[in-house]
């Protein structure tokens, strides 16, 4: 980690003690104004740091497609953990692509599917400008705990987070930076988008899978105990 990282990683560390709660039930689903014409030639990374254009992610079949916060969120990690348990047989069968895209540098991508276990497509935006072109939400702020994709409470995910990023002396993407989903294609054809308006705001997998075709899947809310 550099000085100016090393000045800089202690204020967005206590950052996190600042997070806001949000408790409502049934919050409502914003979405986003997804103009292909501005980003079908956008730029996102696989994990050999080579350039995709996003248009091409989608061109010629129908995609998942879901936007992460930073690699050492740990409602990310429980989320694309879940997202790695939609059998490969499921997708083939409905013709549908998996993607995931996060805000971090592409070295990271590697670890971060070693951590979760997710085999699909994975993919990076580390300067965020797909992210703000969709608009997706820049702010931070926890979500309640009711995500059946959540396996973590609050005070143990975020520091099991804080233990992460000190391991690895960086951080993994902007912290202030919420997710969404687009469910898309084959071409400029939308079916679906969702932003994300804090971290727990997620579309359930099984909405996305519905969506697409995809068959459901079993995702028990699981008590496992994670390690560091």
């Amino acid at each position: 980690m550099s000085t100016k990282e090393e000045l800089n990683a202690p204020e967005e560390i206590k950052g996190v003690d600042d997070l806001k709660i949000t408790r409502t039930d049934k919050p409502d689903e914003p979405t986003m104004e997804v103009d292909f014409e501005k980003i079908q030639d956008m730029i996102v990374f696989d994990e050999m740091g080579n350039k995709i254009r996003f248009g091409d992610i989608y061109k010629k079949q129908k995609t998942i497609i879901v936007f992460t916060r930073h690699f050492l969120c740990f409602v990310c990690k429980d989320y694309v953990e879940d997202l790695a348990l939609v059998p490969f047989e499921y997708l083939q069968e409905a013709d549908v692509r998996l993607v995931v895209i996060g805000p971090a540098p592409f070295k990271f991508i590697k670890d971060f599917k070693k951590l979760t276990g997710y085999q699909s497509t994975l993919y990076t935006d580390p300067e965020r400008v797909l992210y703000k072109a969709l608009g997706l939400k820049e702010h931070l702020e926890h979500g309640s705990s009711d995500s059946r994709h959540v396996k973590q409470n609050m005070f143990m995910g975020v520091m099991r987070s804080i233990w992460r990023s000190m391991k690895y002396q960086e951080f993994q993407g902007n912290v202030q930076q919420q997710g969404g989903a687009l469910v898309v294609g084959p071409g400029n054809e939308l079916l679906y988008s969702h932003l994300d308006k804090n971290s727990t705001s997620h579309t359930p997998i099984n909405k996305l899978l519905e969506i697409a075709g995809v068959l459901p899947v079993s995702f028990p809310k699981d008590p496992r105990v994670q390690s560091l």
